[in-house]
Order: structure tokens, then C-alpha cells, then sequence
């Protein structure tokens, strides 16, 4: 079900791999794998010769650069074609010497009038994703707009190139960008996020896309906006830290993927090239390092962490299953369940801690005669309930493994002395989480607890019940 048919769903993922990262298993166990992106937009960009309505602004020498209604902008036209006629074959010399892979992000139309450098990039198998129809802004297209242009870059991109692409990264995209993409269903890849220091799975209507992460830090773009590398010195030290930081990830058993996105009329500059091809040595120098083109990432993810079965996720249950699943987390009240549907769930939601997060946050907003009639839906432990088999799976599961199923004579006859003595005073039963405890440990439990005043005891046994609720939890979800 999707969350737009659900209440209040919060449709981002603010969760992701949680603490528990996967060991991406890198071929040849590298520590690291190193990503470099040539974005060739050069062509594609706004322009009115293309059949914008004025002349692009983003990304060039200029500063503050603004686009030039229904007027050509020589200037920034010739900022544009330096990236093609100049910089792209340094960049095109720098890669193929030292034998490293590349992944362009090409705008259709940028191809469509660079044969020779296609044909340079094809030559040096480079892989070819898309970069889009045009180098234009789609946040305020519509869904059929966009859908078009995705379908015009696809057609292009595969009649310059010969293959259709494997890859797909908007860059100025709009919120339905990757769902779009996911619902095209050819694509290996999308890279219009930058959520994550890995890959990871996005679902959407029934597909199941694999998201390969961007960058827009290790990026040459920062030499264009303000507050970014000044110098070639500045870059390639932020590099250089990046690098440092994931490869020692790495070597502790945590390794990671670093992304570089580069420009042909940005690092194609001389000035700009010679920090880059330092770093490259650099990070050459190196062992267990993989350099590789996104598809060879994309294809190693599939075999390696193809998509998870879609296991029913509680964000994503209808009522009735969700009720049914969790209704009875806190015992006998299934009221906390139902409000906690009602509310804001999201991805963070669909582990023990953060759906114990939404049904706690109920419980303590709760009434004080509905929090005590929670504390009074729990059984008394060792008690009448329990001798007469009539206690939930949940709880008889929990008292007999902390052996109160098992008690002496002696001993059952202190519990329910204990029992009867604490009701009596507070006006609701003990309640101790079990797990993990000792019959003596609770029976110490018991007697200290008794003697508290009745606020406190209140207190501390909605704290137990709330954390009887998230050890339930723990057996039923991740538990982050």
C-alpha cells in the first residue's frame, strides 16, 4: 500500500541503514570505493538557440550570473564550450593515462552535438548514464512533462550512443524525479540523492530501484558558488580528508563509497586540473582501493545486496493489520496501537525503536486513568491469572522464562502475599520487565519497590510497561 493512501504518513526515510551498517563486500575486499562523475552538459544547457527562454546562469566563471530573457549570453556561451573544446580532453588525457574509470553523466543534447567526444568516451569505456533531455531546471514541470523529457533523453541518448542508458541522474530534478525513473523501470541505477555514503533500495509501486548516492561536496561545482574552493589547494585537501576519513572507515570494517563530480568547463581549467590529477595519484598510491564506474557498482549491489523481500512494514499496514500485529504491545490495550496509526509514521517507524517511539509517545500523552488502566490490564506476576492458564502469550512467554512458572510453595506463597499487599496499597499491580531477571532479582524487585510512595511507584511501573512494550517489539522488528 502506498503511503498517500494511508493517515499522515511522513514520506521521507530519515532512518536509512540505522547503526547497523552492510559490509558492502567490495570486490577484492577493497576498503574503499572511489567514484568519479564527468558531468558533460556543455550543449544542453539553457539557451534560446536550444528553445529556452533565456540563456543559462548555473555553474560557470560568472559570479552572480543571472539568465538573459529571450538574449543570448556570448559569454557564458563560450565559458560552456571551453568545457567541450578544452577541458574535456584534459580530463579526457588525465583519466586514460592513469587507467581510471569514469562514469559520464551526459545530457542528451550535449551528446547529440559532441560526436567526436562520445566517441572518446565509448573508446576508453567509459560508461555513458543520463544526464537528462537538456541541462534545465524540472522543479516546477508536471509529472507528464518530465515523464516526456525522461522518454526524449532516453531516445536520444540511445540513438547517439548506440546502448540505451543504465544509469539516470537529473541533477536539477523536481520531488518526482526518482519515482518517475522507478516507474520508467529501465534504469540500473538512479543518483538523484544524496542521502547516503552507500547504496541502498527506494520502493515504489511494486519496483523496487536501486539508489546509488551523489555528491555535491566532492564536487568542482563549490569552485562556481559562494563559500567553496578558491583554489586548486582547497579542493584537492577536501578530497583528500574525504578520502582519509572512508578509507580508515574502511579498514575498521565499515567501508563506503566516495563520490567526485567534476565539470568539464570547471576542473578542465589548468589551474583547477592539476589539484585533481594530485588527488588521483594520491589516492592511486593506496591499496584495496576500488576505482569504478557507477554501473560496475550498480551491477556488483545487485548480486551482492540484491532488494529486500518486501516484508509488510508497520508505516506501510492498513489499520486492521496494524492493530492486529501490534495491538497487543502494550498488554491489553489496543487503543495505544490505534492511536499511534493515526499518527505521523514514517520509515523511522518501521523498527522497534522508532515504533516503540510512536506508541510510548501515546501512552505518556495518554490520561492518568488511561495510563492506569494500562498498569491494570497486566497480570499479577506468579498470580491467579497464571495458574489458571489465562494469561496473554506475551506475558505467560515472559514469566516462564524468568521461572515463575516454577515456584516453591514457599515462593508462590511470598509473591502472592506481595501481590495482594501491593494492589492493595497502589491500587494496580506490580509490573517489573522480566527479561533477562532472575526469580530472586524480581523478588528483591518486589520488596524494595513496595515501599515506595504511590506517585513514584506509578512512575516507575509505566516506565516498565513501556519497557516491556519495546522488548516485545525487539522480537517482532529490527531493532534499528
Amino acid at each position: 500500500m502506498e503511503n498517500d493512501k494511508l493517515p499522515n504518513r511522513y514520506p521521507r526515510d530519515m532512518h536509512g541503514y540505522g547503526q547497523t551498517l552492510p559490509d558492502p563486500k567490495w570486490p577484492g575486499d577493497a576498503k574503499i570505493a572511489v567514484q568519479i562523475v564527468i558531468n558533460y552538459e556543455e550543449g544542453g544547457e539553457n539557451n534560446i538557440l536550444h528553445g529556452d527562454a533565456g540563456s543559462e546562469a548555473f555553474l560557470s566563471e560568472i559570479v552572480g550570473a543571472t539568465a538573459w530573457p529571450d538574449q543570448r549570453h556570448w559569454n557564458m556561451e563560450s565559458i560552456y564550450e571551453y568545457g567541450v573544446r578544452a577541458g574535456f580532453w584534459r580530463l579526457h588525457r588525465m583519466f586514460t593515462e592513469r587507467n581510471i574509470p569514469v562514469t559520464v553523466y551526459g545530457v542528451a543534447t550535449a551528446l547529440q552535438r559532441s560526436p567526436a567526444q562520445v566517441e572518446a568516451m565509448q573508446n576508453a569505456e567509459w560508461e555513458i548514464a543520463s544526464h537528462g533531455l537538456k541541462w534545465i531546471e524540472y522543479k516546477d514541470f508536471s509529472k507528464k512533462e518530465e515523464a516526456a523529457d525522461i522518454d526524449e533523453a532516453i531516445k536520444i541518448h540511445t540513438a547517439v550512443t548506440g546502448e540505451r542508458p543504465r544509469g539516470w541522474y537529473t541533477g536539477r530534478c523536481s520531488i518526482n524525479t526518482v519515482d518517475l525513473v522507478c516507474e520508467e523501470g529501465g534504469f540500473d541505477y538512479v543518483s538523484d540523492s544524496y542521502a547516503d555514503d552507500l547504496p541502498y533500495w527506494h520502493h515504489y509501486k511494486a519496483k523496487d530501484q536501486l539508489i546509488i548516492p551523489y555528491t555535491l561536496d566532492c564536487n568542482d561545482m563549490r569552485f562556481s558558488t559562494p563559500q567553496g574552493f578558491n583554489s586548486g589547494d582547497q579542493f584537492f585537501t577536501y578530497l583528500k580528508d574525504t578520502f582519509d576519513t572512508l578509507y580508515a572507515e574502511g579498514e575498521t570494517g565499515s567501508a563506503k563509497m566516495m563520490n567526485i563530480g567534476l565539470h568539464c568547463r570547471l576542473i578542465g581549467r589548468p589551474g583547477r586540473a592539476a589539484a585533481l590529477a594530485r588527488f588521483l595519484d594520491y589516492a592511486a598510491n593506496h591499496k584495496d582501493v576500488w576505482f569504478a564506474r557507477r554501473i560496475d557498482i550498480a551491477d556488483h549491489w545487485h548480486k551482492t545486496h540484491p532488494a529486500p523481500a518486501q516484508s509488510e512494514r508497520p508505516s506501510q499496514m492498513t489499520k486492521q493489520a496494524f492493530v492486529d500485529a501490534y495491538g497487543g504491545i502494550f498488554e491489553h490495550s489496543p487503543w495505544i496501537a490505534e492511536r499511534a496509526f493515526e499518527a505521523e509514521l514514517g520509515c523511522a517507524n518501521d523498527t522497534a525503536v522508532g515504533l516503540h517511539s510512536a506508541m510510548a509517545a501515546e501512552f505518556r500523552t495518554a490520561s492518568e486513568n488511561e495510563r492506569l488502566d494500562v498498569l491494570n490490564a497486566h497480570p499479577d506476576l506468579a498470580g491467579k491469572l497464571a495458574a489458571a492458564k489465562r494469561l496473554t502469550k506475551e506475558s505467560e512467554s515472559e514469566q516462564a522464562n524468568a521461572g515463575l512458572d516454577s515456584l516453591t510453595d514457599k515462593e508462590l506463597e511470598r509473591f502472592t502475599e506481595l501481590n495482594e499487599t501491593y494492589v492493595s496499597k497502589f491500587g494496580f499491580p506490580f509490573i517489573i520487565a522480566v527479561k533477562g531477571l532472575s526469580k530472586d532479582q524480581i523478588l528483591e524487585a518486589f520488596e524494595t519497590r513496595i515501599d515506595n510512595f504511590r506517585d513514584q511507584e506509578f512512575k516507575t511501573a509505566c516506565k516498565q510497561v513501556e519497557r516491556i512494550a519495546r522488548l516485545r517489539l525487539d522480537e517482532l522488528l529490527p531493532k534499528d
